[in-house]
């Protein structure tokens, strides 16, 4: 239980701290607003995009392939965006409905995931095929939504589908998603200095993307949205698990497959969720609380879901 602790506050308080950072080097001036600006547009443009790639090209799809896993990956995710796109319909604010849809349902599977899996069972595991079956309908449902649900809403019409259809035609993170799955699909060799570069710049999202964060947070917005944050909090870090882990126990997965499982449902919203919002016409405070309230608590709600699951001899 101590280990656990340990491992979670280590994943998740190194990345709380960088978004403090941003808000101390914007306090001291070392960060202005024009340069988090152009900092967001790089992170969105290129660093993320680099980073969603690096993560699909590596994965060797044939060696380990479950179609049943990949399936209740895929329709547990696609079944969280349902259900918090329909929660959101009661939002009194519909300017940040949006905002909610996406970093309510939209975790840190990658990154977080491989990690939980490899400090508990030395290896990846099954969290590549996790990946394969959310992450991709993670970052293609987050353009839709926030496209569609912009805070000044356009008439659903032929023109908007039409803009909307553009903009995901050519969002950079979706070509990210096409190229590294097209790359690991035809198994295409990657020279070590390629390989390193691509490494290299995809290392920089997380981190650039957390200080644009923390120097962009108004803690006076914040706390003007502090119960819209709050429920999306407890969706991502709670109900979700509450909903779906119990179907992953059920289909009889186990281990790693199940760690993977919960890694998808319950892990903090990922900072790629504020990253995109405020790059497609969004205020994102409501994200950039969520992510903080989602990443501090993770620590704890992890835990438990950890030790709930080796209590009943799921792990």
């Amino acid at each position: 239980m101590l280990e656990n602790l340990i491992f979670c506050l280590n994943a998740t308080i190194p990345v709380f701290l960088l978004m403090i950072l941003g808000m101390v080097f914007m306090k001291f001036k070392l960060f202005d607003e024009n340069f988090v600006k152009k900092m967001n547009a790089f992170v969105f443009k290129i660093a993320l995009p680099v980073l969603v790639f690096k993560d699909l090209y590596q994965e060797d799809f044939y060696q380990v392939w479950d179609t049943k896993y990949v399936l209740y990956c895929f329709l547990t995710t696609a079944g969280s965006i349902v259900i918090v796109t329909a929660v959101s319909y009661f939002l009194k604010d519909k300017s940040v409905q949006g905002e909610f849809i996406q970093v309510a349902y939209r975790s840190s599977a990658a990154i977080l995931g491989i990690t939980l899996v490899e400090n508990i069972y030395g290896n990846a595991g099954m969290t590549p095929l996790m990946i394969i079956g959310s992450v991709p309908l993670y970052n293609i449902l987050a353009v839709i939504v926030l496209a569609v649900f912009k805070p000044e809403r356009e008439p659903l019409d032929k023109k908007l589908f039409l803009k909307t259809g553009k903009g995901i035609i050519t969002n950079p993170i979706i070509l990210g998603i096409l190229a590294g799955l097209i790359w690991s699909l035809i198994q295409i060799p990657v020279p070590s200095i390629i390989d390193k570069t691509v490494e290299n710049v995809a290392r920089i999202a997380t981190p650039l993307g957390l200080m644009a964060m923390g120097a962009s947070f108004d803690i006076k917005k914040a706390l003007s949205s502090i119960k819209t944050a709050g429920l999306s909090t407890f969706i991502k870090l709670a109900g979700l698990v509450c909903l779906f882990v119990p179907v992953a126990v059920a289909l009889g997965f186990r281990e790693d497959k199940l760690v993977a499982a919960l890694i998808m449902c319950g892990s903090p919203s990922t900072v790629s969720c504020y990253v995109m919002a405020k790059n497609m016409g969004h205020d994102g405070t409501l994200t950039s609380s969520t992510v903080m309230l989602t990443t501090f608590f993770s620590a704890f709600t992890l835990t438990l879901w950890l030790f709930i699951l080796k209590s009943f001899h799921f792990l």
